[in-house]
Order: structure tokens, then sequence, then C-alpha cells
């Protein structure tokens, strides 16, 4: 007899049961849609502010150069004789040789009329010498008074740009415009090509920087009457009715950030398919979910089947495990043939590896070969100078018969060969990382060593040098050739700061005895210290000087040694005016030391 099976899974019921749990995929929908548009806008904002930010660091860049460069002679030279062909030329080549430096696309002067007078393109097919250009914004805000701003595209070279506009000025008379204008096609290059899609639109609504080249000049609202004739007479774009941009609000994710400064709005725009797709696989994967359920409770009712379906079951069960097994141990043995492969990469890896680290160790030593050379060179440049000077006396002392005089310069050429191997000995120790203890040295003697040896300097400077030193000799912790080198390197860097100010030209020194120690002030009435300077005064390689005149190191050394003094060196500026210098030493034994000198240990 045909043993009787249990009855079949009610499937009607399943699919009864899939149809009342099926509407729990819709609020699974909604909060991953909520969920990945939180995501996708936050990476949008930060992408936007990235944006905006390099934007605007591009504009200020040229912000104020129009203010700063309209008081150079040769440009003030060419509005006063304007059919001068020598100042007009001169004006030319300047106006290049700053557009070249600066990275501006042009730069060009223009009359009180708006005819333009030099131009930096002057040699160019498209040279805006002798066009008038009065008909631009930012030439009518320039001649208000104010800082003219303006985006469009050039009406000679028919390339967009940016153009930054500040009057010339004779006292308070305006006797011209200086027009810079910025290429930011570069700036719109960078966006790159990415699926959020990035636009810049002005205060007219119309899109002038798009990662899409399509958008460009469109509009992306009706324009009234009044702004298309504003359009037409300002020629902004390459058409005086631009295409409107219907982008519609379902398709894209939008995020705005407006600049008050340019008036125009920088947006950021995400399809709308970044977010459904994913939003579609959670709901699939919970449609997934939901269906496998069903299937356990269809597999969980089978099993009230017959013993012999159960039997079979498990023999197809078996057969298939077989066969995973089978194809589980072919994709083992493939993977034992990729780990082979890949431990053979990771030694050739490793070699490179070891290549690459000895190569960084000679890069390291020729850094080090390339700073202690710069060292040399700032400290040998002053006691250099003095022997020059003393040298030449010499030669006219020789020359008046006057040979005791010559003697002693050579007598003092001889101590500074002396004070030159001192320093070449103390900068070779410093390189071995030696360290010579501090010992007891006399304030005012170093102070008049370094003094003279800028005694010439200062006389044909004309720096009159104010005193403030106590009757009693002051001493500190310190050596004698790092002392003389930290006051030498100030007080020349005092002298330098004088030559860019006018006569009277003064230098004070002054020190006090304190609990801690002493303090020594050095303070001139040049043009103090900027901003930037007082934070980086004291770093390697930073200067205000040209290159020819220095290689910014002398602040840095002294801040080195006065640490190795166990001092302080402090930069600020006097309320009267001019940099003020403060060393705090450590107060010394009066006497001489009983530690061998620096100047012979080293």
């Amino acid at each position: 007899m045909k043993p009787t099976l249990p009855p079949r899974p009610r499937w009607r019921s399943l699919a009864l049961l899939a149809l009342c749990l099926a509407p729990l995929l819709w609020p699974l929908e909604h909060l991953a849609e909520r969920y990945y548009r939180s995501e996708l806008a936050g990476q949008n904002r930060q992408t936007l502010d990235l944006y905006v930010a390099n934007l605007l660091g591009t504009l200020h860049r040229y912000e104020v150069l129009p203010q700063i460069l309209g008081d150079l002679p040769a440009l003030r030279a060419v509005l006063g004789a304007p059919d001068d062909g020598v100042t007009q030329g001169n004006a030319n080549r300047l106006l290049k040789n700053i557009a070249a430096q600066t990275g501006a696309e042009v730069m060009y002067l223009m009359d009180t009329s708006g005819q333009t007078l030099a131009a930096s393109n002057w040699d160019k097919h498209d040279s805006f010498v002798g066009r008038n250009f009065s008909f631009r914004p930012y030439f009518s805000e320039a001649m208000a008074g104010r800082l003219g701003r303006f985006f469009g595209l050039g009406t000679t070279s028919a390339k967009r740009g940016y153009f930054f506009a500040a009057a010339v000025r004779n006292g308070e008379k305006i006797i011209g415009v200086l027009v810079i204008k910025v290429d930011l096609d570069h700036t719109e290059s960078l966006w790159g090509k990415t699926p959020e899609q990035l636009l810049v639109t002005d205060h007219n609504g119309v899109v002038i920087l798009t990662s899409r080249p399509e958008w460009r000049f469109r509009s992306t609202r009706n324009l009234s009457d009044s702004e298309r004739s504003a359009i037409t007479a300002i020629q902004p774009y390459p058409t005086r009715d631009p295409r409107p941009l219907n982008l519609s609000p379902t398709a894209w994710l939008i995020q705005t950030h407006d600049i008050a400064e340019t008036g125009w709005s920088v947006s950021i725009l995400a399809p709308r398919t970044l977010i459904d797709r994913p939003v579609r696989t959670v709901v699939a994967i919970g449609g997934a979910t939901l269906l496998v359920l069903m299937l356990l409770l269809g597999l969980m009712m089978q099993r009230r089947r017959h013993y012999l379906e159960r039997i079979a079951f498990e023999a197809k069960a078996r057969r298939e495990l077989e066969g995973r097994v089978a194809e589980r141990t072919s994709d083992l043995e493939g993977l034992n043939r990729r780990l082979k492969e890949e431990v053979l990469e990771r030694e050739q890896a490793q070699q490179e590896l070891v290549r690459a680290q000895d190569d960084l160790v000679q890069a390291g030593k020729l850094s080090a070969l390339g700073t202690m050379s710069a060292s040399i060179s700032h400290e040998l440049n002053q006691p250099l100078a003095a022997i020059r000077s003393y040298a030449e006396n010499a030669e006219v002392l020789l020359d008046h018969q006057r040979t005791d005089d010559a003697r002693g310069n050579l007598k003092l050429i001889s101590e500074l060969t002396g004070r030159m191997a001192s320093i070449i000995a103390h900068l070779r120790a410093f390189a071995r990382r030696d360290r010579h203890a501090p010992e007891s040295v006399a304030l005012q003697p170093a102070l008049d060593d370094a003094l003279a040896l800028l005694a010439k300097r200062r006389r044909s400077m004309e720096v009159e040098l104010i005193r403030d030193l106590p009757a009693a000799t002051l001493w500190v912790e310190a050596g004698e050739t790092r002392l003389r080198q930290v006051l030498g390197n100030l007080l020349a860097n005092a002298l330098d700061a004088l030559t860019e100010k006018g006569p009277p030209r003064k230098l004070w020194l002054s020190a006090e005895s304190t609990a801690e120690g002493v303090n020594l002030y050095i303070r001139d009435n040049g043009p103090g210290f900027c901003m930037e300077a007082l934070g980086r005064a004291s770093e390697p390689f930073y200067t205000t000087k040209t290159r020819t005149q220095g290689l910014g190191l002398g602040l840095a050394i002294c801040e080195t040694l006065m640490r190795a003094f166990g001092g302080e060196l402090s930069f600020a500026n006097h309320k009267q005016g001019g940099a003020l210098i403060t060393l705090r030493l450590r107060a010394g034994a009066p006497g001489v030391s009983l530690q061998p000198s620096e100047d012979r240990s080293a």
C-alpha cells in the first residue's frame, strides 16, 4: 500500500501573509531615502564650501593689486603725458612684467574718459591700447572712488574674466583708472567631471561658470526688461538674450551658497539617481528578506511530508553538497596560486622599499649640507664686510704714509680673521651637535665689538645711536663668540630696517638688571614688524628682504643660540613706532670665567 503523504503547504495562506507584510516596505523606503539624502547633502555641502573657498581665494589674490599698482611712477607718467611714446612704452612693459609675475590675464590703464593708454597685451593682435571701455560698470565705479568689480566676456578678446578696477589719484583728484582682468577658465576646469554638477550665477541669474559647457550663459530665471536693457548696455555675455535653463527640481538635489561681495550664487546639483539607486537596493533587499521568510515558512511546512520524500531530499542535498565541495576545492586551488603570486609581488615591493629608504637617506645628507652652507655664508658676511672696509682704509693710510694707523687696521683685520675662524669652528661644532657650557661674559664689551663692526655703515646712514647702559659691567651667562654673533645679527637687521626710512634715523640701546637676569633692549624708529613677520620672524629662510639681500637665517640662528644660553629672544613693535627686540639673559658671575673660552675650545 502506498504511504499517504501529508497535505502540501497552503501556498495561498503564504501569499496572503506576504501581501499583509508587503506594506512594511514603504516605511523602509522612506527611512532609506531620508538617510541617503542626508548623507549626500552633507558630502555636497563640504564640496560646495571647498569650491567657494577656491573661487574666493583666486579673486582675493588680485583684489588689492589695482590700488597698489596705481602709485607706480611709470603709470602716473603716462597719465601725465599720454602722447609721449617713451613713457607709454615704459608703462606697457611694466604692466606686462607685473601681469607675468602675478598670473593676471591682462592689466591696462585708462584715462578719465575710458581711453586705454597702456596695457600688458600691447604687443598682441588683440591689444587694448587705444580702445575705450567707459561703458563697463567697473570704470564708472572706479571713477566714483570705489573698487570696481565686474564679470563679463571681453569685447576684444572674447574671453571670460573677472575685472578689478581702482582709481589712480593725484592727491584727491582722480587722473585715471587701473584695471586687472583675472582668467577664471582654469578655476572652472579644476571642477572636473563628476556626477554632481557645479554652476555659478550672477545677479541676473545667468550661468557664468559651470562644469557643464552647454549650461554656460543661460538664464536660470526670467529676466525683466530693465535687466535685459542693462545686459545690452554693458555686454557681459556673448548674447543679449540668454536662453532659459530649465532645471527640473525633481531631477536634482540642489544646494546653493551666496557670495555677498560678488553678488554670485554657487550651486551644486546632484542627480536624483544618486539617491534612488541605493534606495531601490535597500527596498530590493527588504523584499528579498521577506521572500526568504516566506520560503522558510514553506520549508517548515514541507517538513511535515513523508519520511520517504525527506530521504530523497537528503540524498539530493548530499549530491549538491559534493558538487559544492568539488567547486570549493577548485576555488581553493586557484586562491593558492594567487597567494603565491602576491607573495612574489610583496617581496619585490620590499626590495623597492629598501632602495627608496637609501635614496631618502642620501636626500637628507644633501639637505643638511645645504643648510650648513647657508649658515656659514650668512655668519661670515659681516666679518668679510668689515675686513673689506679695514683693507680699503689701510690702502688710503699707506698712500698718506700713516704706517702706524695702517698697522692698526691690519691688526683689526687679523682679529676679524680669527673671529671668522671661531665662527667656522662654532658652526662645525654645531653640525656635530656639540654643546659648549655657557660662561660669564661682559655684556658691554661684546656690544661695543658688534657696534664697531657696523660703525662705518651706521655713520654713512646718519643713524643716531642713543645708549642707556649702566656704568657697571653687566655679566651674563653666554659664549664670547656666540654672543657677538647674536648682537651683530640683530644690530645689522636694525640698520637694514632703517634703510626703508628717511632721516632722522635713530637706534636705542638700553639694558637693565632684573630678578631673573639681564634684559637688553634694541629699538629703532623704522617701519617695524608686520603681523606675518611677528609670527614667523624666527623661522629659517623666512625674510622680508630680496634674495640678494638675505637668506632669512639671521634671526633663526640668533634664537637657536639664545636658547643654548638658557635665554630668550622676543620681537614686538614699540608703541611709539619701530621695532623692539628684547634679549633676556641669565645673570653671570662677575669676573673672568674659569672655563676655557669657546673661541679657543671650538
